[in-house]
């Protein structure tokens, strides 16, 4: 078994018993590191937080290129019954990949709301699966972004100190894009409360993509839209970090109340 970049592990914060719980769940190529202040916020009041790590994620790009997408689910779920064990109602928190991942398994698993961020509906460079599937077994990797490395980030020490893999594996990607079309076609059935978030500067998976999940969200017991200013991608590391955290607080206090 790959052994965990450090400083990238899974986290458990202890809160009050009273209150609903958060799974947290990180971003394509990234770590728990990136849901980490996230959680300390929302601990802070009260609430029990795990912050997961996906399969295959923050030990070594071979270890992502084997996991598949629904590997990415099990780890949800997996996540989900630990907590299952400290409270009955609990909420999807998610970043980017892991928004996808909290609005998908919100129709699988009993949640009482999800909190989903910088989530994508399409990918920047929306190639066919069958193309990247069979472009991958020739090139492992492609770049992130055209820009210099962390150019998309506001508060440069957060990105100095941000930990996922340097390029994204080929393969992955296209897991990725299968997961997305799965969340598509779960959109309608959502049916719990869901609060968006998303970066207006957010140039890697662009604002839009909130605009096309919130309307076919039509069962959804209420969806609401935040955009920030001043953040990149990684919405809870990024310089607009402490606004998302409080509109997730809101959300979850006005819907999760007390047990």
């Amino acid at each position: 078994m790959s052994q965990i970049i450090e400083t990238a592990e899974p986290f458990f914060f202890l809160g009050d018993s009273t209150k609903p719980a958060c799974l947290l769940i990180h971003g394509f190529t990234g770590a728990p590191k990136e849901m980490r202040l996230m959680g300390e916020f929302l601990n802070q009041h009260g609430y029990t937080c795990l912050g997961i790590r996906l399969a295959g994620h923050a030990t070594e790009p071979k270890a992502m290129i084997r996991s598949r997408y629904m590997d990415w689910m099990a780890s949800v779920e997996d996540g989900y019954q630990l907590l299952r064990g400290v409270s009955q109602n609990i909420f999807l928190v998610g970043l980017s990949m892991g928004g996808v991942l909290s609005l998908l398994m919100s129709t699988k698993l009993k949640v009482r709301g999800v909190v989903a961020m910088s989530a994508p509906f399409t990918l920047p460079r929306d190639y066919p699966i069958w193309m990247l599937k069979l472009v991958s077994v020739f090139k492992k990797f492609n770049p992130k972004g055209k820009g210099k490395p962390g150019s998309g980030w506001f508060d440069k020490d957060a990105y100095r100190e941000q930990i996922s893999y340097p390029q994204n594996p080929i393969r992955s990607t296209a897991e990725l894009k299968e997961l997305i079309l799965e969340m598509r076609a779960a959109l309608p059935n959502v049916n719990v409360p869901v609060a968006l978030m998303h970066s207006k500067d957010d140039a890697y998976v662009l604002p839009e993509n909130m605009e096309r999940i919130y309307e076919r969200l039509n069962n959804a017991k209420g969806a609401t839209k935040l955009y920030v200013s001043g953040s990149g991608h990684v919405v809870t590391k990024d310089a607009a970090r402490h606004q998302v955290f409080e509109a997730a607080l809101e959300f979850i206090q006005r819907v999760g109340g007390k047990v």
